[in-house]
């Protein structure tokens, strides 16, 4: 595990696009079936927008219909941190990249085997690298 990310704010600001910010800083959703990455099938590996640690492999992704890229485990448990999100009157637990903090979206207890999990990801919480 590397360092963990440490920046500013107005730093965060100036590095990221209005959407990605909104989304990774300050946990904004983007809607369904409009980020780059819900219908994309490509191989590699899909990182964190905001500071590029990797999380999650292609071979995990999968069509869940929800409109979002959404993922069956993250490509190491350390990838990613979760935590309990109680915001607009529901229990969800919310996935953010461990390296920098960045909100990334949810995970849910609906996915397919093996882990009967779906990582509910933001495709602008995203950046890809192909392999």
């Amino acid at each position: 595990m590397t360092a963990p990310v440490r920046k500013t704010e107005a730093e965060w600001q100036a590095e990221l696009s209005p959407e990605q910010y909104a989304i990774c800083r300050c946990s904004a959703t983007e809607p369904p079936f409009t980020g780059a990455f819900w219908d994309h099938h490509a191989d590699g590996v899909y990182g964190c927008v905001a500071c590029g640690a990797a999380l999650f492999d292609s071979t995990a992704k999968y069509d869940s219909g929800s409109g979002w890229p959404s993922y069956w485990q993250p490509m190491a448990r350390e990838a990613v941190a979760l935590k309990e999100d109680g915001s607009h009157g529901m229990r969800r637990t919310e996935v953010c990249c461990a390296a920098c903090d960045s909100h990334l979206g949810h995970v849910f207890p609906d996915g397919p085997k093996p882990t009967g999990l779906r990582y509910c990801i933001n495709s602008a919480a995203l950046r890809f690298r192909p392999r």
